[in-house]
C-alpha cells in the first residue's frame, strides 16, 4: 500500500515543523497529510513511558488544533485522528455547535490533546475561560476556502490571535483563492506551497469518476432519478440539492417510492443530521439526500453515484460534490441534471473546468441512451420493486440526545440525587406566612394562634385565604380572631355589585330618562316626513331652486337697464342695495308681472318668522 502524492511530499517537511500550504483534489488523502505530523507533535504519557519525553512536558491542556468549516466535516476528521493516534493512546475531542455545552466543557476539564473544532464554538469556549488555547504547538486550517465561503476568516483570525506565537500552522485546501494566500502569509512564517498531483491524472477532477451531464425537465427529475437509483452495480449514493426545501421534498418523494433514505440539511437538528450519516455509513440506508454541508470531508466506503439533482453554484461546489466518490482511487460516477435556466451557469463551470460538456443532451426518464450510458436495466419504472426493498431504513437508527444548545443537557445521577431530599417540605408552614411577613413576624402570629383553641386554625388552611388575598390589609384579619363570616360579608356585597350593576341596566324596561334618544330620533325623521309631505315647503324648495336659477339672469337684466354711461362698479352695488328696495316693492305692489321672485323672499321672511314663534 503507497501513500497518495499529497502525503508523500507534506510527511517529510511537515514533520520538521515548517509551515506548510498543502493543496490537492479532494480525496486524495490529504487528512492524513496533516494528522500524521500533528499527532507526533503531542507529547502523551506513552512518550514519557519510552523515554522520549519529560514528565514536564505533560499538560492537560490542548496542544494541538484543527479547525474546520462544518460540523459533519469535523466529526469526520475526528474520527480519522482517533484511529490514527489509537496506539499512543491520544486524547481526540471534537467541539462544534448544534451539542451541548455541558459535555464538552466536562471533556476540557479531564485534559485534552487535540481539538477538531468548528469556529463558533471555539470562541464561544474561549471567551467562557474554558477553553484554554495557550499551549497549542500546532495548528491546522483544513479546508480554508470553505471558510472563506462561509465568513468564517475573520473567526479564524481571531482565534489564531489566541494562539502562542511560536507554533506549526499548516494549512490544507482543494483551491486556494486569494483571500486564503493573503491569510496564511499574515500568519504563516515561510511556508512550504504543496500542490500535488498524479501524473497520470490531468484537469481538475479525479480521472476514476466518470461524468454525465443531462439537461433535464424540473419535473421529470424525480422520475429520472428513481429509475438511475435502480442502475446495475449502485451502491450507496449521494444526491445534492442546492436549497434545504429541495432536499427534504427529494427524500421524502423517494421514501414514498420504496428507497431507504435520507435527508442531511440546515434545517434538520444536530442529532437528526448525525442519525442519517451514521444510518448511511452503517448500510440502513442507501441514498443520502443533502445540500452541500455534506460537500465537505464525508468519506464513506462504498460510494458509487453522486447526483446533482440542481447545478451547483460554481466550480469549487461541483468539484467537492463529485469527490465524494472515486475517493481513495476507486471508481465512481457523477451524473448532473441541468434544466433549462441552469444552462448559462453550467457552461460557466464547464468552461472553469474545461470539460468539454457544455451542450448537454435534452434527456428524459424514458429516453433511451440514459437507460444505455448508466446501465439502467430496460423495462424500470419509478418504483423499487418490493422484493429489492432490503435495507433498514432510517427508523433502524436511534437518534442521539444531544442536549439542547446553551441548555442545561442531560440531568445527571447527581443532580437527581441532590434533588431528592427535597422532596418532603411543609406546605402548611408556609401557607401562614404568605401575608408578605418575614418569618420574624410570622412566629408571633403561630404563638396568638396556639394560645387559643385548635379549632380555628383548622379553617386557616382551605380556600377562604384565597378569597382574602386581594389586600395586605387580609393579613391583618387572619391574625385576628374575627373570622370567616367577615371575609364572606366582605366578598358578598362586591360580587353583588358587580353583578348587579349589568343586571339593572338590562332588566328596568320603564326608565323615562333613558328613552330620551328615542324622541330624538323621532323627531329627526319627522323633521325629514314634514319637509316632503307639506306643499307649503314643496313650494318654498321649488322657488328657492328658480331664485338661484334666475339670479344671474336678474343680474343680466338690471346690467342691461342701467344706463351705459355709469361705471361697471355702480350697477353691482346698485343691484345688491336694490334687492331689498324690490323685495318692499313687490309687497307694495303684487300685481307687477315680473314679480316671481317677490313671493320668494315673502316666503323667506316666513320661514324665519316661523322658527321664532
Amino acid at each position: 500500500m503507497s501513500p497518495f502524492p499529497i502525503q508523500e511530499m507534506t510527511l517529510p517537511v511537515a514533520l520538521t515543523g515548517t509551515d506548510v500550504i498543502g493543496q490537492a483534489k479532494t480525496g486524495t488523502g490529504k487528512t492524513l497529510g496533516f494528522g500524521l505530523p500533528l499527532l507526533e507533535r503531542v507529547t502523551v504519557p506513552a512518550d514519557v513511558e519510552a523515554g522520549r519525553a519529560k514528565p514536564e512536558q505533560l499538560t492537560d491542556a490542548p496542544q494541538a488544533l484543527v479547525v474546520v468549516p462544518t460540523r459533519e466535516l469535523c466529526t469526520q476528521v475526528t474520527n480519522d485522528l482517533l484511529t490514527a493516534g489509537k496506539v499512543r493512546n491520544v486524547r481526540v475531542l471534537a467541539i462544534y455547535g448544534g451539542r451541548a455545552y455541558e459535555p464538552q466543557v466536562e471533556a476540557l476539564r479531564k485534559g485534552v490533546d487535540v481539538i477538531v473544532g468548528t469556529p463558533g464554538r471555539l470562541l464561544d469556549l474561549a471567551g467562557q475561560k474554558k477553553l484554554d488555547l495557550s499551549h497549542v504547538r500546532a495548528l491546522v486550517l483544513d479546508e480554508a476556502d470553505e471558510m472563506l465561503d462561509l465568513g468564517f476568516l475573520p473567526d479564524v483570525e481571531k482565534i489564531i490571535q489566541l494562539l502562542p506565537p511560536k507554533r506549526q500552522t499548516m494549512l490544507f485546501s482543494a483551491t486556494m483563492p486569494g483571500a486564503v494566500i493573503g491569510l496564511a502569509r499574515r500568519y504563516m512564517t515561510q511556508p512550504t506551497h504543496i500542490r500535488a498531483t498524479s501524473p497520470d491524472d490531468e484537469g481538475a477532477t479525479v480521472a476514476n469518476t466518470a461524468q454525465y451531464v443531462y439537461r433535464a425537465h424540473s419535473m421529470d427529475k424525480p422520475e429520472m432519478v428513481s429509475r438511475i437509483l435502480q442502475a446495475d452495480g449502485r451502491g450507496l449514493a449521494m444526491i445534492f440539492c442546492r436549497t434545504k426545501r429541495t432536499a427534504a421534498d427529494i427524500a421524502e418523494q423517494l421514501q414514498t417510492r420504496g428507497f431507504a433514505s435520507g435527508a442531511v440539511h440546515g434545517d434538520l437538528g444536530q442529532g437528526a443530521r448525525e442519525q442519517a450519516l451514521r444510518a448511511f455509513r452503517n448500510g440502513k440506508v442507501d441514498v443520502l439526500v443533502c445540500t452541500d454541508v455534506a460537500a465537505r470531508g464525508i468519506d464513506v466506503e462504498g460510494v458509487t453515484h453522486v447526483i446533482n439533482y440542481q447545478s451547483p453554484e460554481d466550480e469549487k461546489t461541483y468539484l467537492h460534490r463529485i469527490g465524494r466518490t472515486g475517493r481513495a482511487g476507486a471508481k465512481g460516477i457523477a451524473i448532473t441534471l441541468v434544466d433549462w435556466d441552469d444552462i448559462p451557469r453550467w457552461q460557466l463551470i464547464n468552461k472553469a473546468l474545461d470539460l468539454g460538456l457544455s451542450d448537454p443532451v435534452e434527456t428524459y426518464s424514458t429516453s433511451p441512451h440514459l437507460f444505455e450510458e448508466l446501465s439502467i436495466p430496460a423495462g424500470t419504472k419509478g418504483v423499487l420493486p418490493r422484493a429489492e426493498r432490503t435495507r433498514a431504513g432510517l427508523g433502524a437508527e436511534e437518534v442521539e440526545d444531544l442536549g439542547e444548545t446553551g441548555g442545561r443537557g442531560r440531568k445527571s445521577a447527581h443532580a437527581t440525587e441532590e434533588r431528592a431530599p427535597r422532596a418532603p417540605r411543609t406546605p402548611r408552614q408556609r401557607r401562614r406566612t404568605r401575608g408578605g411577613s418575614t418569618p420574624e413576624t410570622a412566629e408571633p402570629t403561630t404563638e396568638v394562634t396556639t394560645e387559643t383553641t385548635d379549632a380555628p386554625a383548622e379553617p386557616r388552611t382551605p380556600r377562604r385565604r384565597r378569597r382574602t388575598r386581594v389586600g395586605a390589609a387580609t393579613t391583618a384579619v387572619d391574625t385576628v380572631e374575627a373570622t370567616d363570616t367577615v371575609v364572606e360579608v366582605e366578598a358578598k356585597p362586591r360580587r353583588r355589585t358587580r353583578a348587579a350593576k349589568p343586571v339593572e341596566v338590562e332588566i328596568t324596561p320603564e326608565v323615562e330618562a333613558e328613552a330620551e334618544p328615542k324622541p330624538r330620533r323621532r323627531t329627526r325623521a319627522a323633521k325629514a316626513v314634514e319637509v316632503e309631505i307639506t306643499p307649503e315647503v314643496e313650494v318654498e324648495t321649488k322657488p328657492r331652486r328658480r331664485v338661484r336659477a334666475v339670479k344671474p339672469v336678474e343680474a343680466e337684466v338690471d346690467f342691461q337697464i342701467a344706463p351705459p354711461t355709469e361705471p361697471e362698479t355702480k350697477p353691482r352695488r346698485r343691484v345688491r342695495a336694490v334687492k331689498p328696495v324690490e323685495a318692499v316693492a313687490t309687497a307694495e305692489a303684487p300685481d307687477a308681472p315680473e314679480a316671481v321672485a317677490k313671493p320668494r323672499r315673502r316666503t323667506r321672511t316666513v320661514k324665519a318668522a316661523q322658527p321664532e314663534s
